[in-house]
């Protein structure tokens, strides 16, 4: 799956279009690198998105193309 489809399915970014020109500011990276939207996501890949000045680190746990509210939550792990 695309990382700005990801990042809007599991609700960690509101809208795919902000996902998008998120990636373009390199405001995400993945593993380490700064990523474009049509990364590939992957079960195991660490995401790292910054909101102005707070910065928000999540494993990847799963991949799926459709999740409800309550289950958005159980895609991604938030690391301290």
């Amino acid at each position: 799956m695309r990382l700005d489809k990801y990042l809007k399915v599991s609700r960690l970014i509101k809208r795919r279009t902000v996902a998008n020109e998120a990636c373009d500011n390199q405001q995400i990276t993945v593993n380490g690198r700064p990523a474009k939207a049509s990364y590939d996501v992957k079960a195991g890949d660490i995401i790292e998105i910054r909101f102005g000045q707070r910065t928000v680190k999540v494993e990847v746990l799963e991949v799926t193309e459709h999740a409800t509210k309550d289950s958005a939550g159980s895609m991604y792990r938030e690391i301290v």
